[in-house]
């Protein structure tokens, strides 16, 4: 019996799983089954915590699909809160992923702030930029993002030959006067999330992609709302990015392993 912990991050679910004695070895197949939402717990994610020499803990994080992937912005904010409930931090902390070590801070009112790595640059396209913002992403410019298809468009734009055969995360923004609107499709859930932390980073860094300075914009997703603070020294690239939003538990039990 495993014990499994689920949170989510705007809509954005994970099942995080305290691993610091390594004695857990999952199967891409059990990663899988342990996140399918009909027949397993249901998650958008699989994270293990663990234990890493130097930092607080160590976040290994899955896809839907069972496949280790790249950074997960609410991800990372959900175990950083994690972390908290079994007193391995309190308000602060480090730990490392996969893409370098994030530094973290949980605020008073229970969100978490979540310190991003730098983009060193994005391409910049007539209506679409590409960027990494830990994990890769494809930002369209919309009129609107109501009332569109996300699934199929995402996932033709997903699978294009030049994003190789891992893909690219799809992000379709449209401005709301001061705020961003964003829908995302995820590569590895193979679907819309309600939520992307990375993403909406990116779109958010995107969106200031001809100017320099300081940003704080804030972003609605179909999950909730987001925040991401930024410098700008150049026109295509960013630092001192940070994500700041909710990170929620729901539920606790025990599961085989499927």
């Amino acid at each position: 019996m495993i014990p499994f912990y689920k949170y989510h991050g705007t809509g954005n679910d994970f099942v995080i799983i305290d691993n610091r004695d390594g004695q857990i070895q999952l199967t891409t197949a059990q990663v899988a089954a342990l996140c399918q939402r009909r027949t397993g717990i249901g998650a958008d994610g699989l994270m293990l915590l663990e234990s890493a020499q130097g930092n607080d803990f160590k976040m290994v994080y899955y896809n839907a699909d069972g496949n280790e992937s790249t950074m997960c912005g609410n991800g990372g904010r959900c175990i950083v809160a994690f972390a908290r409930s079994l007193n391995i931090v309190t308000e602060k902390a480090s730990f490392l992923a996969i893409d370098g070590v994030h530094d973290a801070k949980i605020n008073p009112d229970g969100t978490v702030s979540l310190h991003m790595q730098d983009v060193p640059t994005m391409e910049v396209h007539d209506g679409y930029t590409v960027l990494n913002t830990g994990s890769p992403h494809y930002i369209r410019w919309q009129n609107s993002v109501d009332n569109m298809d996300v699934v199929s468009e995402g996932r033709r734009i997903r699978n294009l030959p030049e994003f190789g055969s891992k893909g690219i995360n799809v992000n379709f923004v449209a401005f709301s006067g001061d705020r961003l609107s964003v829908r995302t499709y995820e590569r590895g859930v193979e679907d819309e999330t309600l939520s992307c932390g990375t993403g909406v980073t990116a779109a958010a860094i995107a969106a200031t992609c001809h100017s320099l300075g300081h940003y704080t914009t804030h972003i609605d997703t179909p999950g909730g709302q987001l925040t991401v603070s930024f410098q700008k020294d150049t026109a295509t690239s960013a630092r001192d990015i940070v994500l700041t939003g909710p990170a929620v538990f729901v539920f606790k039990g025990h599961i085989h392993a499927l």
